[in-house]
């Protein structure tokens, strides 16, 4: 006879997170957007909504979970995906080559490299899956 299995939840979430210049500022620094993803989450896929394009002299812009650049890759913001509106991808893009397990709560931040940011405003949609039970 075959051993019992143990029932378990996988619950999937799809989470935003938004950056506003006007509300957060754009100093050079890494800035939270009050939006934790859980630690043993697997995030495998999303969209980033450009609302304003991103405006400053010489800098680039990142969104990281777990590790630096890991949602949207570092860039300057003179060109894709900074500088026009509309709907991008992020990395996660529903692959197990490139989804990200969180190895504990954290927290979708913004890094603003280079210079200061003097405008912009942007979503992040985060689609992940948690294991419970």
């Amino acid at each position: 006879m075959a051993a019992a299995t143990k029932k378990s939840i996988v619950a999937g979430r799809i989470v935003m997170a938004e950056y506003d210049f006007a509300v957060l500022g754009g100093a050079v620094s890494t800035i939270g957007l009050r939006l934790t993803i859980p630690s043993g989450a697997i995030i495998n896929g999303g969209v980033m909504d450009v609302l304003t394009a991103v405006t400053g002299a010489g800098a680039s812009v990142g969104v990281n979970s777990e590790a630096a650049g890991d949602l949207v890759a570092a860039a300057a913001i003179s060109g894709a995906p900074w500088s026009t509106t509309g709907l991008k991808a992020i990395i996660p893009v529903y692959s197990a080559a490139t989804a990200v397990k969180m190895t504990a709560d954290r927290e979708i931040k913004v890094a603003i490299t280079g210079a200061a940011v003097t405008a912009g405003k942007f979503r992040v949609y985060v689609h992940y899956f948690l294991h419970r039970g």
